[in-house]
């Protein structure tokens, strides 16, 4: 599984315990309500599929256990990795819960250079949002706002964007 197919929904923080139980920051509303028994843990860029034992919440934390993950000295090379789940699990949300974070797995389009590629990332800054594509092997970075966003297409995952003239040199260069 590629890592476009899967949506990030948190990091592993800790070791608990001696039996491989895990503290998971999750970064992702609703995953409570999502019905899954195998996760995928991305190590050196590559996701690794894990199958659930257990997991419990507690308000931006869950405590998790791992199929033959049964020991620290088994958990404790997985902490500080992100934890992914395949995009078909991805709730669908109504018109009127989209934001701009809900952007990620989208195609961006600018309206000069064409189709850039699929949005990889929703980066959360104190003055704004910015989204990372992979445009010619390169990760491209541009912020989502009113001046650059000329369309979002929400069944088709499209997101139209007029990239300032430049932008994308400054990655290609």
């Amino acid at each position: 599984m590629k890592i476009e197919d899967c949506f990030k929904v948190g990091s592993i923080l800790k070791t608990k315990g001696l039996k491989g139980e895990m503290q998971l920051y999750v970064d992702f509303d609703g995953l409570a309500d999502i019905d899954f028994n195998a996760l995928f843990i991305e190590i050196a860029g590559k996701l690794a599929p894990f199958f659930l034992e257990s997991i419990k919440y507690q308000q931006k934390n869950a405590y998790i256990y791992l199929e033959d993950i049964d020991t620290i000295e088994k958990a404790a090379p997985l902490v500080k990795k992100d934890i992914y789940l395949p995009n078909k699990l991805k709730p669908r949300k109504r018109k009127a819960e989209f934001t701009l974070k809900d952007l990620q797995g989208f195609t961006a389009i600018d309206e000069n250079e064409g189709a850039l590629g699929v949005i990889t990332a929703i980066h959360e800054y104190p003055q704004q949002l910015i989204a990372a594509v992979t445009y010619k092997n390169c990760e491209v970075l541009f912020p989502l706002n009113e001046e650059i966003i000329t369309g979002i297409d929400v069944v088709k995952e499209i997101l139209t964007v007029d990239l300032p003239e430049g932008l994308l040199e400054i990655y290609l260069d």
